[in-house]
């Protein structure tokens, strides 16, 4: 049987203020014509993600840009290749748009994209991903007699327009099943929703708990215990990760997203070293998916996090 041609794509997230994506529409006579793709083109021999990216815009688009984000990598077999793409967020360019080769481009949201006509396939779960907020916060009530402390600090994230939250009480002192810990997260439950928010329950808590919340964050731990994807694909479902080993668990499972980490040095893992930003790069190149950092993280270190390949950070807000 003849070997399919492998080809390296770098591929431009180009978003703007508004949150809108640029897409291109395939031009006549290339393979999958009319159909819509994030603009990019093959990387050549001698370059790096970003300058093929930067040559491609510039050659397809008439756009010059400065800096690009490593963002997810994955590989993609069509019936005639295959083709390792490499997505990079870019937020800032020099000039105007212009579809240098006669195609139709046009900005969108990510939920509206099917609106335009056909999505290239390889594009399908991309335009998913973007739609995951780039700061994902965790619980941290603790204990019932500091509670009002964190429902203060819950409503100040609230404030600042985060979208995405997790439930997740660990420590809770009447046990991770107690109904006072369950009355806690139906009430952030309904707060998340009253502000077009998100909450994820953590896997720790007890399974009748997942269908009330938005999606399930699995432990390591209870990932590796599963052999399918525990709940419905239109929950979101996050897999937390710390080797090589918990990210082709997430894989299997089909996770929406990882956590990786811990990033850097935390006070609740003060024995364990960190995993450092170099190495979370090089895992979160092989997630295939969106990555969030942890460990040491807050919305402070959203845009170094962003250069190290991560779509956005987790945090705990003690």
């Amino acid at each position: 049987m003849e070997q399919k041609p492998f080809i390296r794509v770098a591929v431009g997230v180009i978003i703007n203020p508004e949150g809108q994506v640029l897409l291109a529409q395939r031009p006549d006579g290339k393979p999958w014509s009319g159909w819509w793709e994030f603009p990019g083109g093959k990387i050549e021999e001698g370059e790096n993600v970003h300058q093929a990216l930067a040559r491609e815009l510039k050659e397809e688009l008439d756009i010059e840009i400065a800096t690009s984000y490593p963002w997810v990598s994955f590989t993609y077999d069509y019936p005639k290749t295959t083709v390792e793409l490499s997505f990079c967020r870019v937020y800032d360019w020099k000039g105007e748009v212009r579809g240098l080769e006669q195609q139709a481009f046009a900005w969108t949201m990510p939920t509206q994209a099917n609106q335009l006509g056909e999505i290239l396939p390889a594009s399908v779960e991309p335009l998913k991903w973007l739609t995951l907020p780039e700061s994902y916060a965790i619980s941290h009530f603790q204990q019932a007699d500091i509670q009002e402390r964190y429902w203060q600090k819950f409503e100040q994230l609230l404030n600042q327009g985060i979208k995405l939250f997790q439930f997740r009480e660990p420590n809770w002192s009447e046990g991770v099943g107690h109904g006072t810990l369950k009355a806690l997260f139906e009430k952030m439950l309904a707060k998340c929703h009253a502000h077009g928010a998100k909450l994820i329950i953590n896997s720790i808590h007890p399974r009748a708990w997942w269908a009330l919340a938005d999606g399930v964050q699995l432990r390591a731990q209870d990932a590796v215990q599963l052999d399918e994807r525990p709940i419905d694909s239109n929950k979101l479902m996050g897999v937390s990760c710390h080797h090589l080993a918990d990210i082709l668990y997430a894989q299997h499972l089909n996770a929406d997203f990882m956590v990786l980490g811990h990033v850097e040095t935390t006070p609740s893992h003060p024995d364990a070293p960190p995993l450092g930003w170099e190495t979370f790069q090089q895992f979160a190149y092989e997630a295939g998916r969106p990555v969030f950092a942890i460990g040491g993280q807050s919305l402070h270190n959203l845009a170094k996090a962003k250069e190290y390949g991560a779509h956005g950070v987790a945090f705990i807000r003690g």
